[in-house]
């Protein structure tokens, strides 16, 4: 006689370990990229790495806490969410916004403060994924297409308009285009879509020129312009040349040593590189390839079309701004500053990043599965 029971599904584990192992060699990475200016500036070489471990503790609270809620709750709060994101962005016009290093992007007050983008990236996954899962097909419609690209393009250019923060920008749009590529059965007409925006973008940046045709010219020919703007760029590649095979070892970059500005936060990759060599470069993309990886999986055995989504705009989060990172920093495009996630300094991308790992690990979770076990009888 067979019995039935069923299976209790638990968290990815693969994906927990990893995030945990990435979060871990961040906070090393940070105390190793900043301990010299911290020390300079505040008198405490442990002033960066002191904040980011109470952002990072904040984020394991807020992962595990995600983590274990049914991840069909935050459906509610899709509108919410976004109506909350611009709201916040607004705010940074007011005397709430913060301005830091020559750019208006944080909200606060006090001690506290956070910065609106983050929030956008995590309130358009869920809104985008409530909205394609309540009803799939009409994602197929010229007019519902339309419509959603404009949602995503509102916050997008908000985001760019007001905090002048092109890199999230391209972040958002760019979460909610896969997203819509995964739902829709004519993703070869979105393709096309992008490709023909980004050339549109791409020639509005140079018929418009300013500081961002500045930052192409830069770009091309960095060494040109080492006084002005492309001085960063080339100490990160100085950095990246310099580490070799197996780095001059942890602890031990010089580029850190105030060649590098605030080395821990865009170019943290670029003394990983000096410190570790091109090894350890390689080894943390494969861990960032793994973590995809396990994304996909996730997404494909979700028990429905709204985890799926779900899991794939934190997909399409993470490997963006990882590209992205990386590219900047070896200047394969131009210097947007983006962050490397959990292991660039900075409190607010660390505690929304965490949250939406809480969320793939929820979705993970799933549902029970069901179990039949044949007795040696029936066998």
């Amino acid at each position: 006689m067979s019995k039935k029971g069923y299976i209790k599904r638990k968290w990815d584990m693969s994906l927990l370990v990893t995030v945990i192992f990435l979060v871990c060699f961040g906070l090393v990475m940070v105390y190793s990229t900043s301990s010299y200016e911290a020390a300079m500036k505040f008198n405490d070489s442990a002033f960066y790495l002191k904040k980011q471990l109470i952002a990072t503790a904040l984020g394991v609270l807020v992962m595990f806490f995600t983590a274990t809620i049914n991840y069909h709750v935050w459906k509610r709060f899709a509108i919410i969410g976004y109506l909350l994101t611009i709201v916040c962005i607004l705010l940074v016009m007011t005397p709430l916004g913060i301005e830091a290093n020559g750019a208006r992007r944080w909200i606060g007050v006090k001690s506290f403060s956070f910065q609106p983008a983050e929030l956008a990236k995590l309130a358009i996954i869920i809104f985008f994924a409530a909205f394609l899962s309540k009803k799939p097909n009409l994602v197929n419609k010229l007019g519902t297409s339309i419509t959603m690209l404009f949602y995503a393009g509102l916050i997008a250019l908000m985001i760019l308009v007001i905090t002048k923060n092109l890199s999230s920008a391209i972040i958002i749009a760019g979460i909610a285009y896969i997203m819509m590529i995964v739902a829709s059965k004519k993703s070869k007409w979105y393709i096309v879509v992008a490709v023909a925006l980004c050339a549109i973008a791409v020639g509005g940046l140079l018929l418009a020129g300013g500081y961002r045709l500045k930052r192409i010219r830069v770009w091309l020919e960095p060494e040109a312009y080492a006084q002005e703007g492309g001085f960063q760029t080339l100490q990160a590649l100085y950095a990246l040349g310099s580490g070799g095979l197996f780095g001059k070892g942890l602890g031990q970059s010089v580029q850190k040593l105030g060649f590098v500005p605030e080395a821990q936060n865009d170019m943290v990759f670029s003394i990983i590189c000096e410190e570790l060599g091109i090894f350890g470069g390689i080894a943390i993309i494969i861990l960032f390839a793994f973590m995809i990886w396990r994304f996909m999986a996730i997404a494909n055995n979700a028990e429905d079309l709204f985890g799926t989504l779900i899991v794939i705009g934190i997909m399409a989060h993470i490997a963006l701004q990882v590209v992205l990172n990386i590219a900047v920093v070896t200047n394969t495009i131009p210097n947007t500053g983006i962050t490397l996630p959990f292991i660039s300094y900075g409190g607010t991308s660390t505690v929304f990043i965490m949250a939406e790992m809480g969320l793939a690990l929820s979705v993970s979770k799933g549902k029970k599965i069901r179990r039949q076990v044949i007795t040696d009888e029936e066998a």
